[in-house]
């Protein structure tokens, strides 16, 4: 069975900047996977491609075996909820009866529960929505269309932290029910990552890093303490970064801990933190940057993962 995304060396070009280059993964179904980047890393135009709102310049972009630009058996088995979404004069209740239109998986049950949830007003004009209230609509419509391949970009923009944790326990209670692939492009990674099987780090235009969340988990660790310490404790390990300010050092290791590490870390007194996911993925943005990043950087923080 061919998977549900695969794009092989894509790149896009614009006349002043190149916005992606030689970008190759794959998503296979169920998943919910991060799309993690600085602004302007190339994370909305990588899914204007996937959804088929533009072309690349070089590559292979397939979804569901197929191409998706001007695809309509393709595209209307996914959906874009993009962050700056623009809607016609119309009011709430005509643009969600437009979107049960186009999607043939619509949920009319979900989308009345998620318009009571936001506390959306049927009848008010679009035009007249706070920010917040247009995020929420967006979000409706998102996970309302149960797409096979569902697309949110930064979906919660104007979203305060009550509202953007009902939508991550919305996202994944309806992900449990109805198993699909879904791509999210996030700033906030660290507060989605229980939602995340897979994290995608783009960085100008390049995949940087590309793996499963669990095998992420525990393989950078912050240590702190005593620059002798924490010299004899990183001894023959790889390292991401280092700071020393007066008798204190302050350095992210690769690897994994085990007992015996624990336990020389206790003794030496040293201070040792699980990197997150959102510093695993600045880490590999900064790898990527760095002069030496090539042949010396610590494998699987700095390259994508070979398809």
């Amino acid at each position: 069975m061919s998977p549900v995304v695969s794009l092989t060396g894509v790149g896009r070009g614009f006349r002043d900047h190149q916005a992606l280059t030689d970008v190759s993964f794959e998503l296979d179904t169920p998943c919910i996977a991060g799309l993690v980047g600085r602004n302007g890393a190339g994370k909305t135009t990588l899914l204007r491609i996937l959804a088929g709102q533009e072309i690349a310049t070089s590559g292979t972009v397939h979804a569901f075996g197929a191409r998706p630009w001007e695809n309509d058996a393709v595209l209307r088995r996914m959906i874009l909820v993009r962050e700056d979404q623009t809607y016609p004069d119309l009011k709430v209740r005509h643009a969600v009866a437009a979107a049960s239109l186009l999607y043939p998986n619509w949920d009319k049950e979900l989308a009345g529960t998620l318009l009571d949830a936001y506390e959306l007003p049927p009848t008010r004009p679009i035009k007249k929505l706070s920010r917040g209230m247009r995020t929420a609509l967006g979000i409706i419509v998102g996970l309302a269309a149960r797409a096979e391949l569902t697309l949110f970009d930064e979906p919660y923009a104007g979203l305060d932290a009550v509202a953007r944790s009902l939508f991550y326990d919305q996202l994944l209670a309806d992900y449990a029910a109805h198993p699909r692939c879904i791509m999210l492009s996030t700033h906030l990674i660290d507060e989605a990552a229980e939602l995340l099987d897979r994290v995608l780090v783009l960085d100008r235009g390049r995949l940087v890093l590309d793996a499963p969340t669990e095998e992420l988990r525990g393989t950078a660790t912050t240590v702190t303490g005593p620059v002798t310490a924490v010299d004899r404790f990183i001894a023959a390990r790889a390292t991401l970064s280092r700071r020393t300010m007066g008798a204190q050092t302050r350095a992210v290791m690769v690897g994994r801990l085990d007992d015996r590490d624990r336990e020389l870390a206790a003794h030496l007194r040293l201070r040792l933190e699980e990197c997150t996911l959102q510093q695993l993925a600045v880490h590999a943005a900064e790898r990527h940057g760095a002069p030496d990043a090539g042949p010396h950087a610590p494998s699987g923080l700095t390259t994508a993962r070979a398809s």
